[in-house]
């Protein structure tokens, strides 16, 4: 089979997987779609640059060169562009700068000097640089977030870039003129050049599709766990954390505390304030506690006016003072609307694990004590009593600790 018959059936290939992927952006997100094209780009560039390869015969040389090693390049160009905007950068116009290179090269050395060793290896140093930007964009934007796919992607590039290594290193080798046609059928690289293209248009195509799908997913799985207005972890989410914390509490004979913790008179700030400063009282608030959480537990929003802290590795008196200091914060940070202070406190219960034979004999347990807390005049903290029977007691029975006189109302 000669080479202008594979480069006519990959460049098929690559129209029709361009085709599909000018369908499927139209559903992908809006943050998207901008990646999706310019792989699109890429793709179709590259298609284009194997039909000239293919049907350029009648075309002046030059001419048939110059437009294969542009289009490709710049397809080339455009896959790093698209891995750049996946990963949340901009393209910028310096990165065209190896792209003029590589094609500037290629007109000087089959125009002015005709010289296929060094046009080759003008043109496969640009090529190798291209993918290996690609390779390094992708390790570091999907280091946090590595899927399957990014990897075959990672891949596929550095299988291209090492066989354009290899394929330069024959062609260097086998001692070639100045005007060997690269189109011709009579060394191998130029039949297995036009397959190894197809890799990063049909196969790499497929893996970017499925690295915006991973996107996706972790998207929708990170919506469906986090409260919309305040960025904490929802209830759900505690639920799930809190649940294996304690499995693994027990397991370990580990400390484990929660406390839930409420808003004072909130249908106060909502009803005096409106509703649109009781949604920034609570993101207030919740940037108070999540604060104060950095370092001593998880802090989810896990009603209206409701958060809930899981403390573990806590003992019952760090616990106590890791909820008190929230307390404080809360209090001693004043909230500002734009048109007056709104005095802000909150009560709390707190129960540490004993005898519980579940999370949710636990967390009734600081439900109650929240109860307490608030029938007891608000802006405390009350401790849970100690389920019955208890092997060993964790917190010691103590009366509701009164953090501030005069409760704001």
């Amino acid at each position: 089979m000669e080479a202008a018959t594979i480069f006519t059936a990959v460049s098929l290939m690559m129209f029709a997987n361009g085709l599909v992927l000018v369908l499927v952006s139209r559903d992908l997100p809006v943050e998207l779609r901008p990646a999706a094209n310019w792989w699109q780009i890429g793709t179709m560039l590259i298609a284009i640059g194997c039909a000239v390869f293919a049907f350029g015969a009648p075309l002046p040389r030059p001419v048939m060169l110059f437009g294969a090693n542009a289009t490709m390049v710049l397809g080339l160009t455009a896959y790093q562009a698209a891995i750049q905007s996946f990963c949340g950068k901009r393209a910028r116009p310096v990165q065209l700068l190896p792209a003029a290179i590589a094609i500037a090269c290629g007109l000087w050395f089959s125009l002015v000097t005709p010289d296929f060793r060094m046009r080759v290896l003008a043109v496969s140093a640009v090529w190798d640089w291209l993918m290996l930007a690609s390779i390094v964009e992708l390790r570091r934007g999907s280091r946090d977030t590595a899927s399957v796919s990014s990897r075959i992607l990672i891949g596929i590039f550095a299988l291209v870039l090492v066989y354009t290594l290899v394929r330069l290193a024959a062609y260097l080798s086998m001692g070639l003129g100045p005007d060997f046609a690269l189109e011709t059928g009579s060394a191998w690289p130029n039949l297995v050049s036009p397959i190894i293209m197809t890799l990063l248009p049909v196969v790499g195509t497929t893996a970017f599709l499925l690295m915006c799908s991973d996107r996706l997913r972790r998207q929708l799985e990170t919506a469906a766990a986090t409260d919309y207005l305040t960025g904490l972890p929802n209830r759900r989410a505690f639920s799930e954390q809190a649940a294996t914390s304690f499995d693994a509490a027990r397991r370990r004979a580990d400390d484990l505390a929660v406390a839930v913790l409420d808003i004072d008179h909130f249908k106060w700030v909502n009803d005096t304030h409106g509703h649109d400063v009781g949604d920034q009282a609570l993101a207030h608030v919740a940037h108070c506690l999540a604060e104060q959480a950095r370092d001593t537990g998880m802090i989810a929003r896990t009603g209206g006016e409701e958060f809930t802290v899981l403390l573990a590795g806590l003992g019952p008196a760090e616990a106590i003072a890791a909820v008190e200091r929230m307390l404080r914060a809360v209090e001693h940070a004043p909230f500002d609307h734009g048109l007056a202070p709104v005095p802000l406190t909150l009560s709390a219960g707190i129960a540490a694990r004993a005898g519980d034979q579940t999370f949710d004999e636990m967390l009734r347990r600081a439900d109650n004590a929240l109860y307490r807390a608030k029938h007891a005049g608000r802006n405390r903290l009350a401790v849970s009593p100690l389920p019955d029977p208890v092997s060993a007691p964790v917190i010691a029975p103590r009366r509701e600790q009164r953090l501030r006189v005069g409760a704001v109302g």
